[in-house]
């Protein structure tokens, strides 16, 4: 059976054709960029065949995936004879609210309450839903299953999850802690338990999801108890662009000096700030260790700065579950970057963290342990896959598989 994993963000589309019969096998993937503006592109990557690039305007996600399935059933770069070999789609979808503690089948009331949840996520629900909405006109007939970011950390406690605000603005608003990244966590955590040979179930993680966006979670014998990002991405780790944690009173000091609205102050802290707004030079990690080994000093108190958040939230999560077994690294950073993961890990001894820097040197995108044979914690990078367990999900979902 072949399922096709959308995930539509505002100006993109990214996308996986995976055959699930048995073994999961990508058969294309790709991606669609700038829909809406001028030279729009898609670029289509068939198992096995050359790459194949489209440059021409996309002026919604409706014309992108047409795009998609034409190149998907194209003579020469096409992977399948016509759309009919499309079975089901699976779909990321990055609020589900507290509607949604697991992934579910698309009807007209799931599509209500995905819309419910724009508010909640108005850069990231519109354009999941559009992907959905397309997909029916396109494909009508055909079952879509929806897979929520946000689902993985529905297990957390009220003393996790509340803020200290008047307790009416959870029941006007639902504002709570929601936590992201939940698809990504469900896939390393449990290969992570595969690979030290244990059920991941019976195992306290703290799992460090270290990209542009970061988080990280604890995880309490398979249930997740805390984790960094909140009612927004914006909580928790220093990012790209984004503040993570911050006094509250520094943003109204900023707007008031700096005449911010809403607007503006919420452009700051999702869009200036982070590794670019402290260094002044780029969000890209690269960018910031090559100007460190040249001596730029703002460039090396913004890596100093990011270790330290981490090695801060790890701590924190080892006192909330009274111990902990793993320490995972995953995302871009995480699983590429050996410095920061040198920088975080030989500074957590008192956790019994025996790291092996000579095995992590130059390890990239790779699933490794990192510590030594008798260290009483492992600390090891897991390589994620959120497309696999969007597909594995529509699979069980629509086929009872």
């Amino acid at each position: 059976m072949n399922i096709l994993v959308l995930n539509c963000g505002s100006s993109s589309i990214k996308y996986q054709l995976i055959d699930m019969t048995n073994e999961p096998i990508v058969m294309a993937k790709g991606l669609v960029e700038r829909i809406g503006i001028p030279n729009s592109e898609l670029t289509h990557k068939p198992e096995g065949k050359d790459k194949f690039n489209i440059v021409q305007d996309i002026p919604n996600h409706e014309v992108g995936i047409n795009l998609i399935l034409d190149a998907l059933v194209n003579p020469v770069h096409g992977v399948i004879n016509n759309e009919k070999e499309i079975h089901a789609v699976g779909h990321r979808v990055a609020h589900g609210g507290e509607n949604f503690k697991q992934s579910v089948l698309v009807d007209n009331s799931v599509l209500i309450d995905i819309e419910k949840c724009i508010e909640l996520a108005p850069l990231h629900n519109p354009a999941n839903l559009k992907g959905i909405t397309s997909m029916e006109k396109i494909l009508p007939g055909v079952k879509q299953v929806a897979v929520f970011d946000t689902s993985f950390h529905q297990t957390m406690p009220a003393y996790s999850y509340m803020y200290a605000i008047p307790h009416e603005f959870y029941d006007k608003y639902k504002v709570r802690r929601y936590g992201f990244h939940g698809t990504s966590y469900r896939f390393v955590v449990e290969k992570a338990g595969a690979l030290v040979g244990k059920n991941w179930e019976d195992l306290k993680i703290v799992a460090c999801h270290l990209g542009n966006g970061a988080s990280i979670a604890a995880i309490n014998k398979g249930k997740c108890v805390d984790t960094s990002m909140g009612f927004t991405p914006v909580e928790g780790l220093i990012m790209g662009t984004r503040t993570g944690d911050l006094d509250l009173g520094v943003l109204l000091f900023l707007m008031e000096k700096e005449g911010l609205d809403s607007k503006k102050a919420n452009n700051f802290i999702n869009k200036e700030c982070g590794m670019q707004g402290i260094s002044g030079i780029s969000s890209d990690m690269r960018d910031l260790w090559s100007a460190a080994e040249s001596g730029n000093e703002k460039a090396k108190l913004a890596l100093n700065m990011f270790a330290y958040r981490v090695r801060k939230y790890i701590g924190a999560y080892a006192a909330a579950m009274n111990g902990v077994d793993v320490i995972l690294f995953t995302g871009g950073i995480g699983e590429n970057d050996c410095q920061l993961r040198n920088m975080i890990c030989t500074e957590l001894t008192y956790l019994g963290v025996d790291f092996n820097s000579e095995l992590n040197n130059g390890l990239r995108g790779k699933d490794m342990i990192l510590t030594k044979p008798n260290s009483k914690t492992i600390a090891m990078t897991v390589t994620t896959n959120e497309e696999a367990v969007i597909a594995a999900d529509t699979k069980h979902i629509v086929y009872g598989a």
